[in-house]
């Protein structure tokens, strides 16, 4: 009874469509359209009168171009209406190295497409109206051009050229997933997404993740780690991402059933988990959940991975709560992380080796405690 009762509260938690407003803005669409299509007809009725009457009828070239000015005037304020306040509803501070180039890379394509926006439409309308058709005068017929062809087609190629090159050079320097000669590694951690969670496993102290095979999926082996390789056994469970701040991060992406995406907004990142298909993203957080929480004045804030994919039913419910902490904070927390290889997993396994296996987890566990 108590799980039914759960259910059902959960049922009725779940958001669910308000047809009576859809239904209600449908109607009014339609009623628009006929207010319309009305106030045509009674116009077009007027002038075949005038018409008839012989009078002079409605001059059509006057009422478009005069329609042209009224929808470049309102088109403006919407537009005006758009930058001003969804412009506001833009993405929160970059929290990743790579994420103020992202930034960077939008602001500019914004200013120059709003640029040409602006020009084009106030030119487009202007001469909709400025050039309607009159009988005091006659249109100039300019069959071409080249001087005309040459600016209209060689200033759009350079400009988008310039945008992207820049963005080529942006984008490859983010999607680059290998680690530099020399350089430090990257802390590798692997994230799986299934319907509906996100799974995320640690490489131990040897700071290398165990191969996983999708055929040993089973109910006390859910990712498949493969235990025939000696880095497994030391590959820790945690149920929240923990980042330490300006090191670089390897998330290793996977997915078990349906196609999921990794969604980190505040670091500039979003990248597709497809069943069969492993891909990655490498970056590095540069503001603490602790400098994050003074900057936005709120105490509970929290960093959170989204799947951005709608992937069934309880999709909304795929999240993670993501912290970024100091390196020092980061090895504590590392420390106290449990093993995936357990006691029942390694007696189910059979491991050969499963007397020195259970050595290693009991100085894991000691460890953690």
């Amino acid at each position: 009874m108590a799980q039914t009762e759960t259910a059902s509260a959960t049922t009725a938690d779940k958001p669910g469509v308000d047809w009576l407003s859809v239904g209600y803005y449908v109607l009014l669409f339609f009623l628009l359209a006929i207010s319309i299509a009305v106030v045509g007809k009674i116009l077009k009725v007027y002038d075949l009168s005038q018409q008839i009457q012989g009078k002079k009828g409605i001059h059509w070239n006057n009422v478009m171009g005069i329609i042209c000015i009224i929808f470049l005037i309102a088109g403006m304020i919407g537009a005006y209406w758009e930058f001003t306040v969804q412009g506001s509803m833009s993405l929160p501070e970059a929290a990743s190295k790579h994420g103020i180039k992202i930034d960077s890379m939008f602001l500019t394509t914004t200013i120059i497409t709003m640029i040409v926006f602006v020009i084009t439409q106030i030119l487009l309308f202007t001469f909709l109206f400025r050039y309607r058709h009159s009988a005091k005068r006659r249109a100039y017929f300019l069959p071409h051009n080249n001087t005309i062809e040459k600016i209209w087609t060689i200033v759009p190629a350079v400009v988008l050229t310039v945008l992207v090159i820049f963005g080529f050079f942006t984008w490859q320097e983010v999607e680059n997933s290998s680690d530099l000669k020399g350089g430090p590694a990257s802390i590798n951690i692997d994230i799986t997404g299934h319907q509906f969670a996100w799974e995320i496993r640690y490489p131990g102290t040897d700071g290398i993740l165990g191969k996983k095979n999708f055929r040993l999926i089973v109910g006390s082996n859910k990712l498949g780690i493969d235990y025939k390789d000696k880095h497994s056994f030391d590959d820790l469970q945690a149920d929240t991402l923990v980042l330490p701040v300006n090191k670089t991060v390897r998330l290793n992406i996977f997915s078990q059933d349906v196609i999921h995406s990794v969604y980190l907004p505040h670091f500039r990142v979003q990248q597709n988990a497809v069943p069969g298909l492993p891909t990655y993203f490498k970056f590095i957080p540069t503001i603490t959940t602790a400098e994050m929480r003074r900057k936005v004045d709120d105490p509970k804030f929290e960093y959170l991975l989204y799947c951005n994919k709608i992937c069934g039913g309880s999709h909304y419910n795929m999240q993670k709560v993501v912290r970024v902490v100091t390196e020092g904070e980061y090895r504590q927390w590392i420390a106290k992380q449990k093993p995936y290889l357990t006691y029942p997993l390694m007696k189910e396994l059979k491991l050969a080796q499963a007397g020195q296996n259970k050595n290693i987890s009991q100085n894991r566990l000691a460890l953690n405690n």
